[in-house]
């Protein structure tokens, strides 16, 4: 697991931070649906993990802010 890092952030840098993460999100599931309908399994995989990860990593952002 990498080491913790602490970054002082406002709450609107998170917010953009959150809204950029959406977008990528958003990209990866996207190529994961793409990647179901050309039956290519590991593609799937991949971008379904990069989309969950990303979504695991906003809601921690969003905590923050709600705090």
């Amino acid at each position: 697991m990498s080491d913790s890092i602490t970054v002082k952030l406002t709450s609107d840098e998170i917010e953009m931070l959150v809204d950029a993460l959406e977008a990528d999100m958003e990209g990866y599931v996207e190529a994961a649906k793409e990647a179901r309908g050309n039956n290519r399994r590991e593609d799937v995989a991949t971008f379904t993990d990069a989309a969950t990860r990303i979504q695991t990593l906003m809601a921690k952002l969003q905590d923050l802010v709600e705090d």
